[in-house]
């Protein structure tokens, strides 16, 4: 195995095979080299030299949640002291200053809370649309859908179609981790098998709407199980065509349950191989998302060269990797300059990777 056996099936428009994956992870795959090639793909998908980015923000509406996995240091207890669960009104107060502040996008997701009822999300759907009719409501990751439809006693399918009827056009990838049942089963065994995560999302293809895939590696994960991650996503991007990008970043063991903790991080390195291989491997992906928030800044720039074409959101308010001793921030202005100091040109664009300003705008 060679990268030039690689680039050869990639200029004969041949497809990337599972052995294929695990090389491009492997230390035998010239780093350098593989970010080449990745970015060579990058730009004949996405010709221009625009990088994209997103003015978002990611509140929770809940941090009650009792499938408790391994890796999270957001959830809480119901009656634990830090617990809450915001009123419709709050978490339009929280959006009104995400508005303010020019979001375009907001990623709602929160516990599984089963003193939550299935008409609270409904609703927040429909008051979102009614008082911030421009706004994208990117709310609610497979698993809680799944949950909806646990305390609801509906199907999946019933769910994602009255969230949609209130107004809901688009779905995070949130809740996916890595799809392979061996790592699920250690680390997240209440939230559901790598089916269920699939079928949500296909669903939700099949009714209109669409979504993102995501990965959060750097655990107990091998390479055979990223690449059974990409697999799986794929496949269904072939039959639904309802992914707008994938979007990897890596898991912050500060405050995760003890069995992570001796987890070391993993590196900048990592991250970049991992990105440029899953442009590669994703074929009929046309956006591979970076993630300053999640890998810095400087990494973000260089992932930019790797394969990536989207910088990700500027995310105004964010909990979750907070709750984790991880915190970063960027405005917009830092934002447009990281973008521009690696050489492309910053847009704006929306959910649905719709440029909505470009660099003369800012």
């Amino acid at each position: 195995m060679s990268l030039k056996t690689i680039h050869n099936k990639i200029h004969h428009n041949e497809r990337l095979d599972e052995k294929d994956g695990q090389f491009m992870l492997s230390a035998d795959c010239d780093l350098l080299a593989l970010g080449q090639l990745a970015h060579q793909v990058r730009l004949k998908k996405n010709p221009s030299r625009q990088v994209t980015f997103v003015i978002d923000s990611n509140p929770n509406y809940t941090n009650v949640c009792e499938t408790k996995c391994l890796f999270c240091a957001f959830h809480r207890a119901p009656h634990h002291p830090e617990a809450y669960c915001l009123t419709i009104p709050q978490v339009m107060r929280r959006i009104r200053t995400a508005v303010r502040q020019g979001a375009t996008t907001i990623l709602l997701q929160g516990g599984h809370n089963r003193h939550i009822g299935f008409s609270y999300y409904v609703d927040l759907i429909k008051t979102t649309r009614k008082k911030f009719p421009h706004v994208t409501p990117h709310f609610f990751s497979a698993p809680e859908i799944q949950y909806m439809s646990k305390i609801s006693h509906q199907s999946v399918r019933q769910v994602l179609q009255a969230l949609k009827n209130a107004g809901q056009t688009t779905l995070p990838g949130g809740g996916a981790e890595i799809l392979s049942d061996r790592v699920r089963k250690k680390i997240s065994p209440e939230k559901g098998i790598s089916r269920d995560w699939l079928q949500v999302h296909k669903t939700a293809h099949e009714l209109g709407l669409k979504s993102t895939a995501t990965m959060m590696y750097g655990h107990i994960e091998t390479s055979k199980d990223i690449v059974k991650h990409w697999e799986y996503i794929r496949r269904l991007q072939d039959k639904t065509k309802g992914f707008t990008a994938f979007v990897p970043w890596s898991f912050k063991r500060a405050h995760s349950c003890a069995p992570l903790q001796a987890v070391p991080h993993a590196s900048p390195t990592l991250y970049l191989r991992l990105l440029a291989a899953s442009r590669l491997y994703l074929d009929n992906f046309a956006h591979i998302q970076c993630s300053w928030f999640s890998e810095g800044k400087k990494t973000g720039q260089v992932a930019l060269h790797f394969g990536a074409d989207d910088f990700g959101g500027l995310l105004i308010n964010e909990e979750v990797h907070a709750a984790a001793g991880f915190r970063n921030k960027c405005s917009l202005e830092e934002m447009t300059h990281l973008i521009r100091s690696a050489g492309f040109v910053p847009a704006q664009r929306n959910t649905l990777y719709e440029t909505l300003k470009t660099k003369s705008k800012f």
